[in-house]
C-alpha cells in the first residue's frame, strides 16, 4: 500500500503566550521543539493510519527569533519512508499582524518510527512524491538517512 506525500500534510497553529517565553520575551527553544515534535508525529500518523514514535532529530536550525504573541504556524509532512521509519519534514512561520509580516523562522527533520499495538517497529506506509518539491525533498531524505545511518555506526 502506498499513500501521497501530500495526504500527510499537517499544519497547527500556536499563539505564543508568556508562559512560552525567556526573559526577553522570546519563544523558548524547547517549547517550539515540543510543538515540532507534535505536529510531526501528527503527520507521520496520519501518514500511516497508526501510532508512530520519534526516533531522532537531525537538527533544528533557528533562522529568526519569535516574540510574544507572535501566532506560530508548523507545516509537516512525510518526505521519505524506509522500511519501518520515516523523515518527517517541518517548517516553522512566524506572523507580524502589526508589520504585516511572516517569517520562516525554524526547518526540521525528525525520524519516526511506526509501531503496532505493543510498540515493536512495523513496516511503514510507502510515500509517494507527486510535486518538484515533494520529489526534491524525497531524494534528499536519502542522503540524509545515508549520513545518519554513518554517524550511528561510528565508535566513539
Amino acid at each position: 500500500m502506498a499513500k501521497k506525500v501530500s495526504e500527510s500534510v499537517t499544519v497547527m497553529t500556536e499563539l505564543v503566550l508568556p508562559n512560552h517565553t525567556n526573559q526577553l520575551g522570546k519563544l523558548l527553544g524547547g517549547q517550539l521543539m515540543h510543538w515540532i515534535d507534535i505536529c510531526a508525529a501528527m503527520a507521520a500518523g496520519r501518514h500511516n493510519q497508526r501510532v508512530c514514535i520519534t526516533a531522532s532529530v537531525d537538527s533544528l536550525d533557528f533562522h529568526h527569533p519569535i516574540s510574544l504573541g507572535d501566532p506560530v504556524t508548523l507545516i509537516a509532512s512525510v518526505n521519505r519512508v524506509f522500511n519501518t521509519s520515516m523523515e518527517i519534514g517541518v517548517k516553522v512561520f512566524s506572523e507580524n499582524y502589526l508589520e504585516g509580516k511572516r517569517l520562516h523562522t525554524n526547518s526540521a527533520y525528525l525520524t519516526f518510527v511506526c509501531v503496532d499495538k505493543e510498540g515493536k517497529p512495523i513496516k511503514a506506509i510507502e510515500a509517494i512524491p507527486e510535486s518538484e518539491d515533494e520529489k526534491r525533498r524525497f531524494i534528499e531524505a536519502l542522503h540524509r538517512r545515508e549520513t545518519r545511518l554513518k554517524n550511528r555506526n561510528k565508535q566513539y
